[in-house]
């Protein structure tokens, strides 16, 4: 189902942030909930061109890759009535401006005990967008990160809010994918600051 087909049948809508979305998600919501989604796992391996990063120095920013094993922890929102409608539009340019992202319902699990999953929406960039960039070390990417910058910042605001999220709402969730970027990223940023 295409966001703008959700439209017309929805008055009420969840959508699952994993990315900036978890502290800037820049639409009106009625409520948010601090929860995962079941088969996907957080990865940098998409670039962003715009927003983290330029055409010479592309950032690196999160998607989902399908892996039954795994879970991604975020917030979920619920927009109602013109809500809805707003919220994707506003979507839309924000997440697809690029193309090469799909949208999924999946099930999201919001946090504490006796909550019952709710259908959301959420966007994943794929393999077919031309500044996907696939898995790298941590090194790699974490180098990528500290010298990147784009029209909304820099590229180590992106990871170093991600990962504040996780060690404020998600105590528990052990990300060592995005720890260990995190790692290596600062390390970078100390090693150029020396340098200087």
């Amino acid at each position: 189902m295409k966001p703008q087909d959700i439209t017309s049948v929805k008055s009420s809508l969840w959508i699952f942030g994993y990315g900036s979305l978890v502290w800037k998600p820049d639409f009106k919501y009625k409520r948010s909930k601090v929860g995962f989604i079941s088969g996907y796992k957080r990865r940098f391996w998409h670039g962003d061109n715009f927003h983290r990063g330029n055409d010479e120095l592309p950032g690196r920013v999160v998607t989902l890759i399908e892996d039954d094993d795994e879970s991604t922890w975020g917030v979920a929102f619920e927009v109602t009535g013109a809500q809805v409608e707003e919220s994707l539009k506003y979507l839309n340019v924000r997440e697809t401006v690029c193309g090469g992202y799909v949208t999924k319902m999946v099930d999201f699990y919001p946090e504490g005990e006796g909550q019952s999953p709710v259908q959301a929406l959420v966007y994943i960039a794929t393999a077919d967008n031309a500044l996907y960039l696939g898995p790298a070390s941590p090194e790699e990417i974490g180098a990528q990160i500290a010298v990147c910058r784009g029209k909304t910042g820099h590229n180590m605001e992106y990871l170093l809010r991600l990962a504040e999220f996780m060690r404020k709402s998600c105590p528990q969730v052990e990300d060592h994918h995005l720890f260990s970027i995190e790692t290596a990223a600062l390390t970078m940023v100390s090693y150029l600051l020396a340098a200087q």
